[in-house]
């Protein structure tokens, strides 16, 4: 490689605009275990109290893994999947606990 070759792309954290809503199709599965705490945690600062995930419907095995993340995160009230107008069962609703 000579110095005029880019570099190769960095495992830099790219950052997410805290939006309330989270779409999970951009993500591998294995980055979700940290990524949902962490975005809950930053919606938590901005002052957002419900948050809609959305981890689409396919076979439900993404589904299945937010909603064990949501039942062990300290931070969640309460979740619940969207109704029509919010994904129906492509969207988890999480309210989040007041600090």
């Amino acid at each position: 490689m000579n110095d005029s070759e880019p570099d190769s792309p960095s495992q830099e954290p790219v950052p997410i605009p805290i939006t309330g809503e989270l779409d999970l199709h951009c993500f591998q599965p294995s980055e979700i275990k940290e990524l949902l705490p962490a975005y809950l945690e930053e919606c938590l600062v901005l002052g957002f109290r419900e948050v809609r995930v959305i981890h689409g419907k396919g076979t439900g095995a993404l589904r299945e893994t937010v909603h064990s993340l949501l039942r062990k995160d300290l931070q969640v009230l309460s979740f619940r999947l969207g109704n029509e107008s919010e994904g129906s069962w492509g969207a988890t609703m999480v309210c989040l606990k007041t600090p």
